[in-house]
């Protein structure tokens, strides 16, 4: 099974990342538990140049986190799931799409194509879309803000919009939650919605 978690920063969507793959070993399942950009050597070094490295141009931006995600893919995620493993992901293609497709103006299917073709297509069973309101998310930001995390209302708006219209264009794929709620609500309302597919 693979599993993302999507949503602005600071949405919660971590923290659930974590407690479902807690739950999954629980039930004694063997869990990947990984993140994007990173999960490999490689896909980290990119992390550290997009989130803490100069200003880049919006295609620069999303070039390298496609080249990140297709080396997590083929380097951690495939493998995985090739050996029975679950994946359960922080970010994963929607995130490219939400913010450099809609939220930089680049594209949302240009960007989509993008990633897919890097990773050959591979979309999870099931995204959760932890919704929270940008400002509220951005209140309980703490510590040294990344190059995203310093953007403006205007691009975190554009992004919240843009994981929205995700959900609603593919409704079979995406879950919405409330994030507002507490992280344990919040995690019996994955965990009911993954006991069918286990």
């Amino acid at each position: 099974m693979f599993v993302t978690f999507e949503g602005v920063d600071w949405s919660g969507k971590s923290t659930q990342a974590a407690l479902l793959a807690g739950w999954l070993a629980e039930e004694g399942r063997t869990v990947l538990l990984t993140r994007e950009p990173g999960g490999t050597p490689v896909a980290e070094a990119v992390r550290d140049v997009v989130l803490h490295g100069h200003d880049m141009t919006p295609w620069a931006e999303a070039a390298l986190y496609a080249a990140a995600r297709a080396d997590h893919v083929e380097h951690a995620i495939r493998p995985a799931l090739e050996r029975g493993e679950d994946v359960v992901c922080d970010r994963y293609i929607d995130s490219s799409v939400a913010y450099q497709g809609i939220g930089r103006g680049l594209g949302e299917d240009r960007v989509r194509e993008l990633n897919l073709m890097v990773t050959r297509g591979l979309l999870p069973e099931r995204t959760f879309l932890v919704l929270l309101d940008p400002e509220e998310a951005r209140r309980r930001g703490a510590g040294q803000p990344d190059r995203i995390e310093r953007e403006g209302d205007d691009f975190w708006s554009r992004v919240h919009e843009g994981f929205r219209s995700l959900a609603a264009e593919f409704p079979e794929r995406f879950v919405t939650l409330d994030g507002s709620r507490s992280p344990d609500e919040i995690a019996e309302e994955v965990r009911e919605h993954l006991r069918p597919l286990l």
